[in-house]
């Protein structure tokens, strides 16, 4: 039986554009032969768009691959979210009048932004429709994307795949079957109070990785035997120690959001693998006759990370110049900015191609430092 390689894509806005220069230096090191490495793929928050656009592409792995760096190599902050002045300042505005409707938003869900160029370009690049036909073909056994409920609380993880998949229900989160939709695209990445979150069915949805509290468990139950994880976060492969600076001012409010937004996009990720790593250890020390004799539906999950060995918050900062004058100034009143300490919180919203390149370049400079395991892994 062949072995069932789940690729996930984490969370995390414009820094989701490392995970695709991992993909592409992927796609250079595996043998032209590998027609798709990946029959199982999942993603969350801007990982969620990468895995979408990688499963509704019916040419090879390579040319998935190209497509979406294609699309991300000329994407635009206007192609993402209105940044005008006057967009901004409506957004503020509907903000402030909600206090009068008890928090609530009129027509349309409350957001900092409006990301309605975001719908347009979706629904133009991706052909959902393919995801069945790849499916169908035996190229894809299945995808999945997640989002969370806002009156649930609970993660659902939404997935198309193979008829065999059976649903799941766990602790605060879930897999349910569906013909995946642009709607559920939206959802997953519509990073809380920034971006709008989305109606489906019955219930509101917004960023599935608010409350994420196991990024693994969607590829596993899909049937997968390893896991090619690329993180957007370089805390695991730090070397450098902590070295105590002094505090100059207190946490601006993009300081303070930056360390928010890492608690849903980076924390959960990290601690999960960490999980899962402790797990296999603790599993390969049970011989297998013993686990069978106890009927232990318990099975070692291989797994590789690729995560920046550069910092994304630096990157970030010197790239903060090329955003429209109206973002700087919101960004730099908020401490948003490297000086004010938060130019993590800037870093989701950087969609600037000086700062995607890098992050691009930097994806394949460090898959290729990785590039004997890599082999490895695809080998094993």
């Amino acid at each position: 039986m062949t072995e069932k390689r789940a690729l996930i894509l984490s969370g995390g806005g414009a820094r989701a554009a490392y995970q695709v220069g991992v993909l592409q230096a992927l796609a250079e090191i595996l043998p032209e032969s590998a027609h798709h490495p990946f029959p199982i793929i999942c993603g969350t928050s801007a990982g969620a768009i990468n895995a979408v656009a990688l499963s509704a592409h019916t040419g090879s792995f390579k040319e998935s691959v190209n497509a979406l760096a294609s699309m991300w190599s000329e994407l635009t902050v206007g192609d993402v979210y209105l940044h005008g002045w006057w967009d901004l300042f409506k957004s503020v505005s509907s903000l402030g009048f909600s206090l009068f409707n008890q928090g609530m938003g009129g027509k349309k869900p409350l957001s900092l932004l409006d990301n309605s160029p975001l719908w347009e370009l979706l629904g133009n690049k991706i052909r959902f429709e393919n995801i069945d036909r790849n499916i169908q073909s035996g190229k894809l056994f299945a995808i999945a994307i997640s989002a969370m409920g806002y009156k649930s609380g609970h993660t659902v993880s939404f997935y198309q795949g193979h008829p065999d998949i059976k649903g799941w229900s766990r602790y605060r989160r879930g897999g349910v079957a569906t013909p995946l939709r642009l709607e559920h695209l939206l959802a997953s990445s519509a990073i809380p109070t920034v971006f709008p979150t989305v109606r489906i069915n019955r219930e509101y949805f917004g960023d599935g990785a608010l409350r994420q509290l196991a990024p693994m468990s969607p590829a596993i139950h899909l049937g997968a035997d390893s896991l090619f994880v690329i993180g957007v976060s370089g805390n695991r492969s730090a070397a450098k120690a902590d070295k105590r600076v002094p505090v100059k001012h207190s946490p601006s409010m993009g300081q303070i959001v930056g360390h928010l937004l890492n608690s849903a996009f980076v924390d959960s990720l990290e601690g999960d693998l960490e999980h899962l790593e402790r797990m296999n250890e603790l599993i390969r020390l049970i011989p297998e006759e013993n686990r069978k004799a106890a009927n232990l539906q318990l099975r070692a999950v291989n797994n590789m990370v690729i995560s920046p060995t550069s910092p994304l918050d630096a990157i970030a900062g010197r790239n903060i110049r090329y955003l429209p004058k109206s973002l700087r100034f919101f960004l730099r009143s908020t401490g948003s900015t490297a000086k004010g300490g938060g130019a993590t919180a800037a870093s989701y919203l950087l969609f600037s191609n000086e700062f995607i390149t890098e992050l691009m370049e930097l994806g394949k400079r460090d898959t290729y430092e990785k590039e004997v395991a890599v082999r490895n892994f695809f080998d094993a």
